[in-house]
């Protein structure tokens, strides 16, 4: 299922995921678990700062093309909630809801937003007069709040969930059509500069979100055999519009529904997939853009040549603090190897270190955190060789998530091929009818569930439903999922 050199340092996680990455999230300093109410996490130091990083990439590519940061209310009234039948149906069993009582002792019940649209449409409504108004195009990064009935898992499954939200308003199908692109784009490009793959999936309609036309997924591999869907697009079409009554004049005088998309992008499920694609069985392999420490400095001190080793990892300090996140780690109560030790468990991407030769040859050694190579060069050079290092791991983990997404991905033809991939922690490639009785059977029968067809590429069935025998419509891709 591995390559080779994969593992060598990896055989805990693909082994034993969940005990490697709950033991990970608190040694590395991700996430603490053990808050009191279940399913809510305390985000760590490093956890936090990666997360904030992950927010200020995405946020500038949005921005950039044309939305607008806006901050809406965490709750709304069951009346407003209620309004788009098929929405409520999909989260009623899913809200927390508040008491709110008046002075009179009369009780009303608030919705704390599970997701915003029962929020924001109302405003919508307010905004849009005409055709000039559009398109309107808003996002957001706050917690949303979900009672998962399902087992919570730290940063895949929670019931506080960080994430950024945006929403678009468009004059014509073809308009809202162009945005679903544009936001598939701008979700792939984060993932991309990240180093993390995944399979971009249309959704069956019976598991699209509530009150969309069609819905389009991510979903990233794990090493569990899992998927993790760490966003989604979701084309609403004028369901929304029409039940909250959003109208719009249009150039020819008359009134038509605004045409709507809602997309969302799971930080804390990004967070998962860098941890679970990226890290190894010594900690973390953060990519770059998002590690807080980038390049972390270990002098290796002997007695009696203490101040020239110290005074040279300074110079290196000074020379790259201002382009990197660069650590001096100058503890005087801690050796060199549990240094690395604990720098590797960071994630840090490269390391240098110098000690008396380094001194007198005007060198440094430098290691990478992907493959743990170690090289030297010249002190003069140490900056461009960082960041040559620094692209060579980012196009690495990149590459190779995505060869361990390949080898995930098994054709079965027959229904006991599939649950042997499902039970092998793989993906399954199968042949389907598109029938609701199909998918169910296949559920039970293979372990996993229907998470989609290819949306990015055509793929046709070249054999039968591979439940019931007849012609299949689609290929689509069938695994668990948190």
């Amino acid at each position: 299922m591995a390559s080779e050199s994969q593992q060598v340092t990896s055989l805990e996680k693909f082994s034993n995921f969940t005990e490697w990455f709950d033991q990970l999230l608190l040694n590395a300093k991700i996430a603490d678990n053990r808050f009191p109410v279940k399913g809510f996490l305390v985000y760590l130091e490093n956890g936090a700062y990666i997360m904030e990083r992950i927010r200020r990439m995405l946020e500038e590519k949005l921005e950039k093309t044309g939305h607008k940061l806006t901050l809406f209310p965490l709750v709304t009234t069951q009346e407003l909630f209620a309004k788009e039948a098929e929405h409520i149906k999909g989260f009623s069993r899913e809200v927390f809801t508040i008491e709110q009582k008046s002075e009179k002792g009369a009780e009303r019940i608030l919705i704390v937003r599970p997701t915003s649209e029962t929020i924001m449409y109302p405003m919508f409504k307010l905004w849009i007069r005409s055709h000039a108004d559009l398109p309107l195009k808003v996002h957001q990064s706050v917690n949303v709040y979900r009672y998962e009935t399902k087992a919570t898992r730290p940063l895949y499954r929670v019931r506080e969930i960080p994430w950024n939200e945006a929403h678009t308003a468009h004059e014509s199908p073809s308009d809202a059509e162009r945005q679903v692109r544009e936001a598939i784009e701008i979700y792939s490009q984060v993932l991309r500069e990240l180093g993390i793959s995944f399979l971009l999936l249309k959704r069956p309609d019976f598991d699209k979100f509530a009150g969309a036309v069609y819905s389009i997924a991510f979903d990233s591999w794990n090493p569990d055999g899992r998927v993790n869907q760490v966003a989604t697009v979701h084309n609403l079409g004028r369901n929304f519009s029409k039940a909250y009554d959003i109208t719009f004049e249009k150039k020819d005088g008359s009134r038509g529904y605004v045409y709507q998309l809602c997309y969302g992008f799971g930080y804390s499920r990004v967070l998962a997939a860098i941890i679970a694609q990226h890290g190894d069985d010594r900690g973390l392999v953060l990519p770059p853009p998002v590690a807080p420490t980038q390049v972390v400095i270990i002098p290796i001190l002997f007695k009696g040549q203490e101040k020239e080793v110290m005074d040279y990892a300074n110079k290196i300090f000074n020379e790259l603090k201002d382009k990197w996140r660069t650590v001096l780690d100058d503890r005087e109560d801690v050796t060199p190897g549990e240094k690395f030790y604990y720098w590797e468990m960071m994630g840090v991407p490269v390391r240098i270190e110098v000690g008396p030769r380094e001194v007198i040859e005007e060198k440094v050694t430098l290691t990478r955190r992907d493959t743990l190579e170690r090289t030297q060069c010249n002190r003069l050079n140490v900056s461009r060789e960082v960041e040559r290092l620094m692209e060579s791991l980012m196009q690495n983990l990149r590459e190779r998530s995505e060869r361990m997404l390949y080898q995930l991905i098994i054709d079965a033809k027959t229904m006991e091929e599939a649950s042997k991939a499902i039970d092998n922690k793989c993906i399954a490639r199968i042949a389907w009818c598109g029938s609701i009785e199909c998918a169910e059977k296949i559920k039970e029968n293979v372990g996993g569930e229907i998470r989609g067809e290819r949306y990015d590429i055509a793929e046709h069935p070249d054999r039968p439903c591979i439940a019931c025998g007849q012609t299949a419509k689609t290929i689509v891709y069938v695994a668990r999922a948190y």
